[in-house]
């Protein structure tokens, strides 16, 4: 293990990387959602080309972020949703350098229990400028204790097992949209964006911060925040529907959820030019000899013990999920909360499409 001086900064400020390494045409799928009459829609993309797919991405990158169509269209159905990349780290409107980069304070996150005290995000945050940051999931650095080392967790939604996992296909018609995606669920995290025009001209610059809480009991051990995460579609729409949610009454989702899991991973992710499905792979960890391991634990040690996640075969990777090796907070030195079920396995199966179609063989969006 080590902690670089990239991860050192990530250590206090939370949260500072995460993945969504998905292709655009499955992360449109994976957005599906429904309007306000109740039919299935695909979001559009508003810029898709500055798009990139990443196992890695940092602060001053390009993500992707749900927002109404509302924002570009007057007129429009607020509950309608757009999907733009935008840059991490919001550059107020009333920014008077010609240069981002030259913004002297750090907007890649915001305290939800300051944001409204602070210009840079009450202005926006006032104009219904909220969006919803899409991720795999991001990673947070626990501190080894006595040592100035770190351990990199990936922390994400529960996974559901379904009938159908690993189906992306397209769906034949829009009565079949509901099955379009059955596969990982994103992580929504609840954001606020700002628009700002350079000084002397030129195109628009869209950014955005990442709302953070109080992290959750399951979380505390690993970081004392986490970002507020829209959990479920319902969630989702109050916050983006900024023409009929009004901010005060969207503000009210902001909030921890225990609604989330984790594992540990392998170092490489410490440094953000590691861009492989590696930065998400689950790792052991040494657990305490006076630590006695439940049943499923001593399963998951047995098994990390003789299968490496990268080499398991894939009969193996299609047993039921209760023969899966569960990750989750067994792995922290004290307040454990129960695992999740079956979302590391579906995470290995996930990954091992990856393995079969790598990143750098897939359409890449500059």
């Amino acid at each position: 293990m080590f902690c670089d001086l990239q991860v050192e900064r990530q250590c206090w400020r939370m949260c500072g990387r995460t993945s969504c390494h998905l292709p655009r045409d499955v992360l449109t799928r994976a957005c599906a959602y429904r309007d306000r009459q109740g039919y299935q829609q695909l979001p559009e993309w508003r810029d898709p080309d500055k798009y990139c797919p990443s196992y890695n991405k940092t602060p001053q990158s390009n993500n992707p972020v749900l927002l109404s169509r509302l924002h570009f269209e007057k007129g429009a159905d607020s509950s309608e949703r757009i999907i733009a990349p935008m840059r991490w780290g919001l550059v107020p409107s009333w920014f008077k350098e010609d240069d981002p980069s030259k913004l002297q304070f750090n907007t890649t996150n915001c305290r939800s229990d300051t944001m409204m005290e602070k210009l840079s995000f009450k202005v926006p945050l006032g104009r219904g400028r909220r969006c919803v940051v899409l991720a795999d999931g991001f990673y947070e650095w626990q501190r080894c204790q006595g040592t100035s080392q770190t351990q990199p967790y990936f922390i994400y939604f529960p996974q559901i097992k379904t009938e159908k996992l690993g189906s992306i296909g397209a769906a034949d018609s829009p009565e079949e949209w509901e099955k379009v995606w059955d596969n990982w669920r994103l992580l929504t995290m609840a954001g606020i964006f700002d628009c700002w025009e350079p000084p002397k001209g030129g195109d628009i610059l869209y950014s955005y911060t990442i709302i953070t809480v109080d992290s959750c009991k399951g979380l505390n051990d690993i970081h004392h925040r986490m970002p507020a995460i829209l959990d479920g579609d319902e969630a989702v729409s109050k916050w983006l529907d900024f023409g009929e949610v009004s901010t005060q009454e969207a503000l009210k989702l902001i909030h921890p959820t225990e609604n989330i899991t984790f594992h540990p991973v392998s170092p490489v992710v410490n440094d953000s030019r590691n861009n492989t499905p590696e930065c998400l792979v689950p790792v052991d960890l040494p657990v305490k000899k006076e630590l006695k391991a439940s049943g499923s634990s001593q399963r998951m040690l047995q098994w990390l013990a003789t299968k490496s996640p990268k080499k398991e075969d894939s009969k193996i990777a299609q047993k039921e999920e209760s023969d899966v090796p569960q990750w989750s907070s067994q792995f922290l030195q004290k307040s454990p909360v129960p695992t999740k079920r079956g979302s590391a396995g579906l995470l290995e199966r996930w990954l091992k499409q990856e393995k079969e179609e790598p990143l750098a063989k897939r359409p890449h969006f500059q």
